[in-house]
């Protein structure tokens, strides 16, 4: 059982960064995509149908993470502090500049509310990179320090691969010149998720052995894994209903 709930953890943990990844990568790019107005409207407006659908992920990681490995609670809320913290300033920084962007006109608005999201983005990128990393050493070192911080870029990098194929896949020839097929986004997404496979596989004697007792997980199935439909539902009504075909029709007034 405790096996089976690694395999859940590690799943919803990739699937996160497959998904979400795009999104995170994009708005690390705006910047250097978004060279107008108009370009940075189509980048946020490519990326924001799909963020809450992929945090979702990110939601059921958490309830995992401290349900089949609740003696490590405290570890990470207290050895990953700064990082945590980074985190969730990172993720509202985010989101608040992908809602309050286009509330008001004007030029200056808008462009506070772009680098918001840069920052928000990078900060995200950075931080999960150096929290994953310090997981798979057990927690038993700094979370932050060189060897943290190379494995912030190491994902940085992915993840903005991983937002340069998607819109090149979801606005081709639009912001960066190219166009990707599906093939290309399924590959980028798996360059994404890579690094958070490799530290996990690190980390999983470590959080093996801190998995809840045989009951606890029992009644977790019960209470967790009948969902799982509803978020595979979710993502294919987003994918279908915000997919290249569509993207059209709402770029840039959305968002």
């Amino acid at each position: 059982m405790d096996i089976l709930w690694f395999g859940v953890f590690a799943l919803l943990l990739i699937g996160y960064f497959a998904l979400e990844g795009f999104d995170i990568g994009l708005g690390m790019l705006l910047p250097v995509l978004g060279r107008t107005q108009k370009d940075r409207d189509r980048i946020v407006a490519a990326m924001a149908p799909f963020v809450l659908a992929n945090e979702v992920w990110l939601v059921a990681v958490a309830g995992v993470l401290f349900g089949v490995f609740p003696s490590i609670e405290g570890d990470v809320l207290f050895g990953l502090y700064p990082l945590v913290v980074s985190l969730l300033i990172s993720w509202i920084l985010r989101d608040a500049g992908l809602w309050f962007r286009r509330r008001l006109d004007g030029r200056a608005w808008q462009a506070g509310w772009d680098w918001m999201i840069c920052i928000g983005s990078y900060g995200l990128a950075l931080s999960w990179g150096m929290a994953l990393v310090a997981m798979a050493g057990g927690l038993s070192g700094p979370s932050i320090g060189l060897l943290g911080l190379g494995g912030g870029l190491v994902v940085a990098a992915a993840l903005a691969f991983h937002g340069w194929t998607f819109a090149s896949w979801l606005l081709p020839g639009q912001v960066t010149g190219a166009s990707r097929d599906g093939r290309a986004l399924l590959t980028s997404a798996c360059v994404a998720a890579a690094p958070v496979a490799v530290l996990l596989a690190a980390a999983a004697p470590w959080l093996l052995d801190h998995t809840a007792p045989t009951g606890t997980l029992s009644v977790l199935s019960v209470m967790i894994l009948p969902f799982a439909p509803v978020m595979v539902g979710a993502q294919v009504w987003t994918w279908r209903t915000f997919g290249p075909r569509r993207a059209a029709d709402r770029i840039p007034s959305f968002f």
